[in-house]
């Protein structure tokens, strides 16, 4: 969806004179059977010469989870259409950390009684096959269209452990971050909306890779660290719990209005066994 917030060019100028976006839930005008023709063309007739592009992760124990349209009044799963599609595309991509790692709907329960939904990333799915990833909660659209364009004009980008292009995600968040001279001189911000380096406040930038300190959202105009925020690792194979430790830790309500920050323990290495906020 935050490919709909593509600024230069827009999204109307995306579809209509660089790519041809033949099936998308929301911008395609084809509603029914035709926008399902769309679908079972490309697996019957269009061999090799389509990039099968996925957001969101893919339930495995049911297909009831997540289907999209009907065949013959049938429900038919996404799994069952990332299965067909997948074997006849010309290019693999996973937009979005959902559909690169997992993400959300693939986060273990805080009491440790394992997903509901079995869901799992594209290439876990898709074993075998190479899938470019482009995580992020949201991913820039720039990332999405610069990276599609990049495979139909040049092919394949140059990538990272993870299958993630270079170009946007070779460096990390704390190398590009507004807050570097701060971090350098030493000036940590102790409080949310203090100036200084957000480290001990618990910002991932040290963690995650991706080139939002200098690309910016919204046209342009500020940054997760830029405005204050912290970097909370969304681009990274962790995210959103962190190792399996839960999403939600239970507070009362009075221990969620005064918890203060500098009671936090920031997270130095989430891959290692880092501590998330206690």
């Amino acid at each position: 969806m935050s490919l709909l917030n593509k600024i230069e060019p827009n999204i109307a100028t995306v579809i209509t004179e660089f790519i041809s976006l033949n099936f998308h839930q929301t911008v395609m005008g084809g509603t029914g059977d035709a926008a399902i023709s769309v679908l079972e063309d490309a697996v019957e007739k269009n061999r090799k010469d389509f990039v099968l592009i996925l957001e969101g992760s893919i339930p495995t124990k049911s297909a009831e989870y997540c289907t999209i349209g009907e065949v013959n009044g049938r429900r038919v799963g996404v799994s069952e259409w990332v299965t067909k599609l997948s074997a006849n595309a010309k290019a693999i991509v996973a937009v979005g950390t959902c559909a690169t790692y997992g993400g959300v709907p693939a986060a273990e329960p805080r009491d440790g009684s394992g997903n509901p939904t079995g869901a799992v990333s594209l290439s876990q799915f898709v074993k075998g096959k190479t899938v470019l990833n482009i995580p992020g909660c949201p991913p820039h659209p720039d990332w999405i269209v610069g990276t599609l364009l990049h495979v139909l004009l040049k092919g394949m980008p140059e990538r990272d452990e993870y299958n993630r292009p270079l170009l946007y995600y070779g460096k990390t968040v704390h190398e590009q971050c507004e807050r570097l001279s701060d971090y350098k001189a030493g000036r940590f911000a102790k409080h949310w909306g203090d100036e200084g380096c957000l480290y001990n406040l618990g910002c991932l930038g040290m963690d995650s890779c991706c080139d939002i300190p200098v690309r910016k959202w919204v046209g342009g105009n500020n940054s997760c660290t830029g405005c204050g925020g912290g970097c909370i690792g969304c681009t990274e194979d962790v995210f959103p719990d962190y190792g399996k430790r839960g999403i939600f830790k239970h507070l009362t309500a009075q221990r969620a209005k005064f918890i203060k920050p500098e009671h936090r323990v920031p997270v130095y290495n989430l891959r290692n066994g880092g501590v998330i906020n206690g």
